[in-house]
């Protein structure tokens, strides 16, 4: 199934989507409750028209996102050169705030004082259910569903110090979707390409059999310290080709458009503008 986030009168809820046909789902919040269970519930309203919808991320707003740092061995090298960080043991996890979640088509404005964003294309796990301690044998039982995301990366903020938090938190830097695919369409995130193109030009492109540390590995190395929710996002890392890895290095600036995108969920496209051109 493949699900939509959308608001009405301010509340966030999710649907899914066939075609340009969306069947309501419930609030994010119910939904949230059990997603499983959620699927399969009567549909809690008449069929609406995608058109007509205002999009919002498909996942609550209190979801947490879990970045996973250097996790394929092509970003190994850009990272050792740009940053001085090593090829990582475990997973490097750092966070993402929800508020910076935007949808397929929304604008991202540069922060005055970046020379531009940088892309990182990413295979995202949304979490179906409360998970504490996690095997990696049974891990992926827990993952309710795959989408896109697009790690926009104001690099200047992240690599003038040991914490990465304001470098990956700019406002409006955190594109998902354009879907949510749910396991039992995807059950397996192996073997998925994954690219980004900026003004239509393939900058990334690899495969999430390239993964450093898998899925599976990521959510059995968070559970045995913190307990995911249904509806948290785990963001897998990204392939060699970012833009700071380049020489001469080059950044999405107001103008560009970039895509990002992740076989068999979809291609995430969102325009660059700059920050006095939005009302934030």
């Amino acid at each position: 199934m493949r699900l939509i986030g959308y608001q009405v009168d301010g509340t966030r809820h999710i649907g899914a989507i066939s075609e340009d046909k969306v069947t309501p789902l419930g609030t994010a919040a119910e939904f949230y409750r059990d997603p499983a269970a959620a699927l399969y519930r009567e549909p809690a309203g008449p069929t609406l028209a995608l058109a007509d919808l205002e999009q919002a991320p498909a996942v609550p707003e209190t979801s947490r996102i879990f970045c996973v740092g250097i996790n394929y061995l092509s970003h190994v090298d850009e990272s050792k050169s740009v940053a001085g960080l090593d090829l990582p043991k475990f997973p490097m996890i750092f966070g993402r705030w929800a508020s910076t979640l935007v949808v397929d088509g929304a604008p991202v404005p540069v922060p005055p004082t970046e020379k531009g964003l940088d892309w990182e294309v990413e295979l995202a796990v949304v979490i179906g259910d409360t998970v504490w301690e996690a095997d990696e044998a049974s891990a992926l039982q827990h993952v309710f569903a795959y989408t896109a995301f697009n790690d926009l990366s104001a690099r200047r903020k992240q690599i003038e110090t040991p914490q990465f938090t304001l470098g990956k938190n700019a406002d409006r830097s955190g594109p998902i979707g354009p879907v949510l695919v749910t396991t039992d369409e995807l059950p397996d995130p192996r073997g998925l390409r994954v690219q980004t193109r900026v003004n239509g030009e393939t900058v990334q492109d690899a495969n999430t059999d390239d993964l450093i540390h898998s899925v599976e590995k990521i959510i059995a190395y968070i559970t045995d310290t913190v307990t995911l929710q249904p509806g948290d996002v785990i963001a897998t890392g990204t392939p060699g080709g970012v833009g700071v890895g380049m020489s001469p290095q080059r950044y999405l600036t107001p103008g560009d458009v970039v895509e990002v995108e992740v076989e068999r969920i979809g291609v995430l496209r969102n325009p660059i503008v700059a920050r006095d051109q939005l009302d934030i």
